[in-house]
């Protein structure tokens, strides 16, 4: 049973923190995760990483309350996710996923102001417009605003869903705001993918919590503060991004040659080698 978080009794700030604690999902026979226990802390971007099927959405899914562990349990600020109100928690955490459809001729400000209903009544509409603005400007989508949703390229929507997410989270006040993205990079441009994820890095830098599925190794390399990579549904590693990039653990997982080169700010670039 859901009940009301009555945030007197939260964790002090330093306490805040999206967890999984020994996590296991089943689907009949299969295992998809298996003992998972991993922290995320807010101000940071922490990538999730590992080939395909290895349980990276399903991890994300977990951690964003939209699946319910066969075992363990996932929790935000030492509550489990089971308990909070979905209201509460619509407030407090996002998630971007890789296919969003949407079948009605909205306008792109309209569904970006989609982000605003679980505030409700407690959110005037005046506020709501402003923050609609703020998001669309921060994922330069402000000039589509009046746009049929569905008349815009593949690229543009996923923008606009990311402004959607944005507003739902966007003033979170009494505690970290958490913005979690499966694959926002896929259907985008070399030059949106950068943006969208320099975007993520920069809210992190604000205080929120950032948690993305990537497939690519270099743009974890890049936007990731921690990397956490997984295989065949088990956690492998996690920590910071040098510590996980490693080429020879990488080789083995993905089961190809890589290696592992610093650029000019000793960020690791892995490369087949």
């Amino acid at each position: 049973m859901n009940v009301a978080v009555d945030w007197r009794t939260l964790p002090d700030p330093d306490e805040r923190y999206l967890e999984a604690r020994d996590v296991h999902l089943h689907y009949g026979a299969r295992r998809v995760l298996q003992s998972i226990s991993l922290r995320a802390q807010p101000g940071r971007v922490l990538a999730l990483i590992g080939p395909n099927g290895a349980g990276k959405s399903s991890l994300l899914g977990v951690l964003a309350g939209l699946l319910r562990p066969s075992m363990g349990m996932a929790t935000l600020d030492g509550v489990s996710l089971a308990r909070w109100p979905a209201p509460e928690l619509a407030r407090r955490r996002a998630m971007l996923s890789q296919r969003v459809q949407l079948g009605f001729g909205f306008s792109a400000e309209e569904v970006a102001m989609l982000g605003r209903s679980p505030h409700g009544a407690a959110s005037p509409r005046l506020a709501d417009r402003r923050i609609v603005e703020m998001v669309l400007r921060a994922t330069g989508t402000w000039d589509l605003r009046q746009r049929n949703y569905l008349e815009l390229s593949g690229g543009e929507q996923q923008r606009v869903q990311l402004a959607r997410v944005l507003a739902q989270i966007w003033d979170c006040r009494e505690a970290p705001g958490w913005l979690l993205l499966d694959e926002p990079e896929a259907g985008l441009d070399i030059a949106h993918q950068h943006e969208l994820l320099g975007h993520a890095q920069q809210l992190a830098g604000q205080g929120f919590g950032v948690i993305v599925v990537l497939h690519d190794l270099n743009l974890a390399a890049r936007y990731a503060d921690d990397v956490a990579l997984l295989a065949q549904g088990r956690l492998v590693r996690h920590g910071g991004r040098e510590q996980v990039l490693d080429a020879q653990v990488l080789s083995k997982i993905y089961g190809v040659p890589l290696a592992c080169v610093r650029d000019g700010e000793g960020r690791p670039l892995i490369h087949a080698a």
